[in-house]
């Protein structure tokens, strides 16, 4: 498999790129906690 750069030889980042990275979320909850953590992490921008 083809690897982008980023992750490196590191074990989670290889594992994140294969297993998470790029693949469509369609589930209410996982969708639901992603925007209250952008929402979180805006707040503290400012």
């Amino acid at each position: 498999m083809v690897r982008c750069d980023w992750c490196g030889d590191d074990p989670l980042y290889v594992a994140y790129h294969d297993d998470e990275w790029g693949v469509p979320v369609f589930d209410d909850q996982k969708l639901f906690e992603f925007i209250v953590l952008e929402g979180a992490q805006a707040g503290l921008s400012w």
